[in-house]
């Protein structure tokens, strides 16, 4: 593997240095990703907000069913990233280049196959979610442009999984800084016709989006494929591995399952929230926005964290891995308490920012004291006892407790309080929130258990 001295003198750090300062170092770039990131996505619902609440929800309608189709590949992502990363961790770099180029060429044939899926089931799957007639126009286009994309962005998926895995946090957050700062450029542009372009409203939105996606996607595969990652693609390591895809698909296939049935839940979940209404749904679009720009802290040390279990855990450092784990579990816990905290203080004056529809503040309300004070368990106990699971390579058990929280808890208990007991948009968001309180302890408890503590690359 070209450049591996620079991978094992991380890999180093990451198996025996500091656990703060190590995780500090891995997670800041990841971190400051994420804010550019969500920036974006609130930079976005403030120019479709310009065009009212029909186009501001259109972006929001579309995720879950993109979420549903992308989850299936993100799976075997995940599956990719805990072997590079256990191979890493064993100092098996040759088998760490393999497992790369294997889970390359199968994400890009993967990524084909959804584009054209997703473009073909958009109409029926928007009726499927009851989303309002207003609302369907602007979903229906936003939705077609973003799938013809798809293949883009599953690749630089691919490479931010494999840069993560060596340890090298920072060069996909470079290429993600450029592509955010291009699509916050092109928005206005686009959707307004700005600069002599044709005016395209929520088209425009979709078209920036991508087309910024396909550039971070090219710069990444340039880079694998030159060898100035840690990571050297060739045409051999991208030859079709059917031993590989097979060992990929076996640890993918539940992780897959698991994301899909987890974004489609929020498919149906969505169908439930329109039942009140494009009012209700608009308040938890933006709502939802500003929680993920106040807890882009707590997912970069996540997201930090997952590569130091699977190092960990490939040098087979049980009792480190679990350590570094639970000093995750207490530093997000106490950022996402304070993101709510801070969202609570100032909910009218940012909601103003974005749409200044009485209603919809009104309805915010509703979904912070219901539904947002659960958020810190989710973000600080479900979300990091999920990732420990994927990242040591034990998807079965994060397939099942992600399905546990949204398909046996979420959709039944919001339907339950929101039409049966309660009868009002304050229950769908009670159950929403009871939801994450119970998963959360159950992820907890699993985790506790230990049992996720055994590498997947012993059979080498």
């Amino acid at each position: 593997m070209k450049g591996s001295t620079k991978v094992q003198e991380m890999r180093e750090e990451i198996i025996g240095g500091n656990i703060e300062k190590t995780l500090l170092k891995l997670a800041w770039p990841l971190i400051v990703s994420n804010i550019i990131q969500v920036l974006y996505n609130i930079t976005d619902t403030f120019w479709l907000g310009k065009l009212g609440r029909e186009a501001l929800s259109a972006p929001g309608v579309s995720w879950p069913l993109i979420g549903t189709l992308m989850s299936l590949g993100m799976g075997f992502a995940t599956a990719g990233f805990a072997f590079v990363g256990q191979y890493i961790g064993a100092e098996n770099y040759e088998k760490a280049n393999r497992a790369a180029g294997a889970l390359y060429s199968l994400m890009l044939i993967f990524a084909s196959v959804v584009a054209l899926v997703g473009v073909l089931i958009t109409p029926y799957a928007l009726k499927f979610m009851n989303v309002t007639s207003t609302v369907y126009p602007y979903a229906l286009v936003y939705l077609r442009v973003i799938f013809v994309g798809i293949p883009f962005s599953f690749t630089f998926f691919s490479f931010s999984f494999l840069m993560r895995a060596v340890g090298d946090t920072k060069t996909p957050v470079k290429i993600s800084l450029f592509t955010v700062a291009l699509n916050i450029l092109l928005d206005p542009i686009l959707i307004f016709g700005w600069l002599g372009f044709p005016k395209l409203g929520v088209e425009g939105a979709a078209l920036a989006t991508i087309t910024s996606n396909s550039l971070g996607s090219l710069i990444g595969a340039y880079l694998l494929f030159t060898g100035r990652a840690g990571i050297h693609l060739t045409r051999e390591t991208l030859k079709p591995d059917l031993e590989f895809y097979k060992r990929i698909f076996r640890v993918g296939l539940p992780s897959s399952i698991g994301s899909s049935a987890n974004s489609f839940g929020f498919v149906v979940l969505t169908r439930i929230i329109f039942g009140f209404g494009d009012v209700t749904y608009a308040a938890y679009t933006i709502t939802t926005r500003l929680v993920n720009f106040l807890t882009s802290i707590s997912r970069g040390i996540s997201m930090a964290m997952g590569t130091m279990i699977a190092q960990n855990v490939g040098a087979e450092k049980y009792e480190r891995a679990k350590k570094i784990a639970e000093r995750t579990m207490m530093v997000n816990f106490t950022i996402a308490s304070a993101a709510i905290l801070l969202i609570g203080a100032f909910r009218v004056p940012l909601f103003k920012v974005f749409l200044n529809d009485p209603a919809v503040i009104s309805e915010s309300k509703i979904v912070l004291e219901y539904f947002l004070i659960s958020v810190p368990f989710f973000n600080g106990i479900f979300m990091v006892s999920t990732n420990v699971f994927r990242s040591a390579g034990h998807t079965k058990k994060s397939m099942v407790v992600d399905m546990l929280r949204l398909w046996g808890l979420r959709i039944p208990l919001s339907y339950a309080f929101g039409y049966v007991i309660m009868k009002a948009s304050k229950g769908v968001f009670f159950g929403m929130g009871l939801s994450n309180f119970i998963a959360a302890g159950v992820a907890f408890a699993w985790f506790m258990k230990g049992s996720w503590m055994r590498r997947i690359i012993e059979e080498d």
